[in-house]
C-alpha cells in the first residue's frame, strides 16, 4: 500500500493512536489539547484515516475500538523521504546544513550525530 500524506489534524490523531496503541474516540479526545474538538469531528477524521488505510477497528456492538495499521516508524520514513526529496534534492548534507544554519541543532546533538557517523565508519 502506498502511504499518503496526512493533514495536520490527521497526524495529530495518529500521534495519539500510536501512543495509546488502541482507543475509542473518547479516549483519543481525552489526549487532545484544549479546546477539545467535538466527538463527531474526531469520529469523522478517524473514519477518513480508516479509508486511507492508516487505522483499523474492532467492533464491540455499536462501539469501535481503533488501532493503527501503519506504524509511527513507517510514517516517519515516508515523511522524512518526502522532506528530503522535496526540499533538499535527496541530499542529507543539504538538510543537515539547513538545520545547522537555522540553529535547530545544539552542540550536544551535534556531538551525538558525530558519534553516529563514527559508528558508521567502524562498520
Amino acid at each position: 500500500m502506498e502511504l499518503k500524506e496526512l493533514t495536520r489534524a490527521e497526524e495529530q490523531l495518529m500521534q495519539v493512536l500510536w501512543q495509546l496503541k488502541k482507543a475509542y474516540v473518547k479516549d483519543i479526545i481525552d489526549q487532545l489539547p484544549e479546546p477539545k474538538p467535538a466527538y463527531n469531528t474526531v469520529s469523522t477524521f478517524i473514519r477518513i484515516l480508516e479509508t486511507k488505510g492508516f487505522v483499523g477497528h474492532t467492533a464491540f456492538g455499536k462501539s469501535h475500538e481503533y488501532h493503527p495499521l501503519i506504524s509511527k516508524d513507517q510514517y516517519q520514513n515516508f515523511a522524512t523521504d518526502k522532506l528530503l526529496n522535496g526540499y533538499f534534492d535527496n541530499s542529507v548534507k543539504r538538510m543537515f546544513s539547513f538545520f545547522v544554519q537555522k540553529e535547530k541543532i545544539d552542540m550536544k546533538e551535534a556531538d551525538e550525530i558525530l558519534k553516529l557517523i563514527e559508528k558508521l565508519k567502524d562498520k
